[in-house]
């Protein structure tokens, strides 16, 4: 018997019943879809997080940005303003001169012309205190003599060579170490030429000066050492001898050792001289 309506094929006897073998290649390929989903979903995530810390960050910066505008603003009206520096200094600009200053005065040239040398003399000012120690060896000072009569304090041709240069006075002083005497006389000309001539063109016989304690010494034949130089217009003269009337002899250290010191002290005297004359001249330039 039939009835109307369309008729459903019947299957198979084999395939009535459903097998019960998974299908592994359909397994498969829905779990590789599902993995390709989880990852886009992943990516996508990933890169929604990164934009939206990006946005905070920068509205964070702006917000930041803001806020330092008003507080600076703000400390910066607070603040003292600092007072404003004129255009132009009142303090009036260092000038220079053009002219190169004077050099300093020459010591030399004042106690090398009587017109510059005005500087006080006397005995006391070239042979000042009781004593003279020179390297340590010390000399008491004995009799001093001051004359204008320039060959009177002297012995044989060295009167007429003071006088002929024009000698205008000799200071003397004697000191005395271990019985050794010695006379130091220092003669005063005009120019520095006159004190080399009166001293290159005689013998240097400056008379020894007793008195005072010295007794009488290089008189009535023993030998006795007399040295003379010059510097600037003075010429100095020594003469060094044994209060005992013993003669000098060459080499004789005793007797050479202090007519050498003090001819050296002198020649200080003099260089001093003319130093302090030049400073002086110097402080009112």
């Amino acid at each position: 018997m039939s009835f109307g309506g369309p008729q459903w094929p019947q299957e198979p006897h084999q395939h009535a019943q459903q097998s019960h073998t998974p299908d592994w290649a359909a397994l498969a390929d829905a779990s590789a879809a599902r993995t390709r989903r989880k990852r886009w979903v992943m990516i996508g995530g990933g890169a929604l997080a990164t934009a939206v810390v990006a946005a905070i960050v920068a509205t964070a910066v702006v917000t930041m940005n803001k806020d330092n505008g008003r507080s600076a603003g703000k400390n910066a009206s607070e603040l003292p303003t600092a007072p404003e520096l004129p255009n132009e200094t009142t303090q009036p600009e260092p000038s220079f001169s053009s002219v190169a200053p004077p050099p300093p005065p020459n010591p030399k040239e004042f106690i090398s012309d009587e017109k510059k040398d005005k500087a006080p003399l006397s005995a006391d000012t070239l042979f000042p205190g009781k004593q003279v120690t020179m390297a340590g060896r010390s000399y008491s000072k004995g009799p001093t003599a001051r004359t204008t009569n320039c060959a009177s304090a002297t012995q044989g041709a060295l009167g007429a060579a003071l006088t002929a240069n024009g000698c205008d006075q000799v200071i003397r002083a004697t000191y005395t170490k271990d019985g050794v005497a010695v006379t130091v006389g220092v003669a005063v000309f005009p120019t520095e030429a006159k004190a080399q001539a009166a001293v290159g063109r005689s013998v240097k016989n400056v008379a020894p000066l007793s008195g005072s304690g010295v007794a009488g010494f290089c008189k009535g034949g023993p030998v006795c050492r007399f040295v003379g130089n010059s510097y600037g217009r003075y010429a100095y003269f020594t003469a060094t001898g044994y209060l005992n009337g013993k003669s000098v002899t060459k080499g004789d250290t005793k007797a050479f050792q202090p007519g050498d010191d003090l001819a050296e002290f002198t020649f200080r005297q003099i260089i001093a001289r003319g130093e302090m004359q030049a400073s002086a001249a110097a402080e009112n330039q």
